[in-house]
């Protein structure tokens, strides 16, 4: 592998354990102004203390984002479809790797959809990026993205899926997590992040999911609403991070998070 992309994983996945917490807020590309990251630069900046990477589109890069960060940016370039549309996977490359290099990105973000109407179009989308950001040292991380579609959370499809990304040159793979995830992990031989999701009915099924994902395999988080939609953000990332990097058991980052809620 060479030395520039070794260098900008290890921006993201830190050298100390191999483990990130990402923080995801490229929701926007097609939800709108979603809950609790209507205003992105409000939310984003009390939180990019404690996150090893963000994950954003540009437009939220240049209007929200100090450009004195130090936090490495994962920038998404696929897009063109809405939630207002049936079909998600309609999706294309939206942000030129020119782009990506000169916003100063640490890596590349596209989506593809396994099994969807536009399977064909995202995953040659993923060659495509591939191809060209692998000329400038450039990891792209693939999004295995399910559209509406939450029933193919399981470990046959997400195996499936993150494979696929990988065999088509992605250097990091973000999925969702889900009971067998450590078949998903094992079967796919680029590491393997999990998305947050949809929130979660309670602080516990957060914590318990990115602790069972640390177990199984995963080599972090990319979480978004679990994070920001919480009434106490900073306490609820500081206490996935405790999971992540301190090994903390889900008792002890829920009592973090309890102590630091209270201040």
């Amino acid at each position: 592998m060479d030395w520039g992309v070794q260098n900008r994983i290890a921006r993201i996945l830190q050298p100390q354990d191999g483990r990130t917490v990402m923080l995801a807020v490229d929701h926007g590309y097609f939800l709108g102004p979603t809950h609790r990251l209507e205003n992105p630069r409000a939310t984003i900046a009390p939180l990019l203390p404690y996150a090893d990477a963000v994950m954003l589109t540009r437009g939220v890069l240049r209007t929200s984002v100090d450009p004195d960060t130090d936090t490495p940016m994962v920038l998404r370039v696929s897009g063109g479809t809405s939630v207002l549309q049936e079909d998600l996977s309609h999706e294309t490359i939206t942000t030129s790797v020119k782009e990506a290099l000169r916003l100063n990105a640490t890596a590349v973000a596209l989506s593809i959809f396994v099994g969807a109407p536009h399977e064909h179009e995202s995953i040659v989308n993923l060659a495509h990026l591939v191809n060209e950001a692998e000329e400038f040292g450039l990891p792209v991380l693939a999004v295995t993205a399910v559209g509406k579609e939450l029933e193919k959370r399981d470990a046959r499809y997400l195996s499936l899926a993150c494979r696929i990304a990988a065999e088509h040159g992605a250097r990091l793979v973000k999925t969702y997590y889900c009971e067998g995830f450590s078949k998903v992990a094992d079967s796919c031989p680029v590491p393997v992040i999990i998305a947050g999701g949809p929130k979660l009915e309670t602080d516990l099924d957060a914590l318990e999911m990115t602790r069972d994902a640390i177990e199984a395999g995963a080599v972090g988080v990319d979480m978004g609403r679990n994070i920001w939609q919480h009434d106490t953000p900073v306490p609820m990332i500081r206490a996935v991070r405790a999971i992540v990097h301190e090994k903390a058991t889900v008792k002890e980052a829920a009592a973090l998070l309890r102590e630091k809620g209270k201040r």
